[in-house]
């Protein structure tokens, strides 16, 4: 490959890095501040839940619409569109003052979130395929240390008392130009080549999914615990543990901060012990976390048991991706596909659960609620162990 065509798949891959991160910031932005955001609205304890549920159902509904914009366009282009009109919507959350307002600014969010999310990864599993190994991780990553920039500047706010349209607007007013900026580097077709277009000849075939259902419920478990940390971890230690606003925010940055510490080691930890005893060690770590949060004295103990958790979730994430690759190593960019939808599954039972029970307990016992999901991954480890058998042979076409 000539000199100059490299150095433009490296500038694509950092720009494509930037977008990731930039997301990470934005979402880690919104779902700390919910209390401010209830507060702002007069959202009720009660409705809380049906407003986060509606999130993830029109993100998936933007992702789906995503993939048809792709067809016509272009990964590259919808992703330009899209992220600067993510942070808009941000911004426009922080803007009003009515239930009906908050309505349409989450749904916008949802909607555009969902494009972006499948936007960003579309071009990460092309430029995967042109580098010819694994680079996915690293964008996630990326991600993760954007929701710890987030949660550090959402603290940051509430311990100035900045309010959601200060926060929030001069949060946007940063992220667009850096966005617009990364989008004039995403990879197109002279960097990608056929990629994108193979990528989606292969989500396209026929591929069985009785091998992946495993796959499919530890990713929805393991989902629903991510949720009750993004959407109540902060309102369980203001609520629940008395804590002040700005110190809550650490509890999402310590999860943010212990998965990215994770995604650093864990792939070694897999090539020394193997895929089942770290996902099954990782199930039990994640499990304690929520324990421990559930049982903490006050915020600092708290917030420790959800960076404990972030160790745990870590770990089993990443390696049910990798354990679709492996059934089906012709078409793994449909079975990742498929797997993928199993997240808004998890957001979607997450929210409405600790939300619930919340509401008709306590937070602290809504916290044991995705302790004990999570721990379901543990039967579900064997099916993560990197053979195949001659069941699992199928037709394509």
């Amino acid at each position: 490959m000539p000199d100059q065509s490299t150095a433009r798949l490296r500038q694509a891959r950092a720009a494509l890095a930037v977008s990731f991160l930039l997301q990470g910031t934005t979402f880690a932005l919104l779902v700390t501040c919910i209390p401010e955001i209830q507060q702002q609205y007069g959202l009720s304890d009660g409705l809380l839940p049906v407003f986060l549920a509606a999130v993830p159902i029109l993100a998936g509904v933007g992702s789906i619409t995503s993939e048809r914009l792709v067809r016509r366009t272009s990964a590259r282009t919808v992703l330009r569109v899209v992220q600067p009109a993510v942070c808009l919507a941000l911004a426009g959350a922080g803007l009003g003052g009515t239930l009906w307002q908050l309505a349409i600014a989450l749904g916008v969010f949802g909607l555009l979130v969902g494009a972006l999310d499948a936007s960003m990864n579309m071009l990460g599993v092309g430029l995967q395929r042109r580098y010819g190994r694994s680079i996915m991780l690293g964008f996630h990553a990326a991600f993760s240390l954007g929701g710890i920039a987030g949660a550090a500047i959402a603290g940051l706010g509430s311990h100035y008392h900045l309010g959601l349209r200060t926060l929030f607007g001069g949060a946007a007013a940063v992220l667009i130009p850096l966005a617009l900026l990364a989008g004039t580097r995403f990879a197109g077709r002279a960097e990608l080549g056929d990629a994108v277009r193979e990528a989606a000849e292969a989500a396209a075939r026929s591929i069985p999914w009785k091998p992946l259902l495993p796959l499919c419920l530890a990713m929805a478990f393991a989902y629903i615990a991510d949720a009750s940390v993004s959407n109540y971890s902060v309102k369980y230690l203001t609520d629940g543990l008395g804590s002040r606003a700005d110190l809550a925010k650490l509890s999402y940055l310590g999860y943010m901060v212990a998965l990215l510490l994770g995604r650093t080691v864990g792939d070694r930890a897999v090539q020394r012990w193997g895929a089942v005893p770290v996902v099954r060690t990782g199930a039990g770590v994640a499990a304690l976390g929520f324990v421990l949060a559930a049982a903490a004295p006050g915020p600092w103990a708290g917030i420790a048991g959800f960076a404990v958790l972030g160790l745990g979730i870590c770990a089993i994430i990443p390696q049910v991706f990798a354990a679709g690759g492996r059934l089906f190593p012709d078409d793994s960019d449909a079975a990742v596909a498929r797997l993928n939808l199993f997240n808004y599954v998890g957001f979607l039972v997450g929210s409405p659960l600790v939300g619930a029970i919340a509401d008709a307990s306590s937070y602290r016992l809504a916290m044991l609620a995705p302790a004990a999901l999570v721990l379901a991954v543990l039967p579900l480890a064997g099916h993560f162990a990197p053979t195949r058998t001659p069941e699992l042979a199928y037709t394509t076409g």
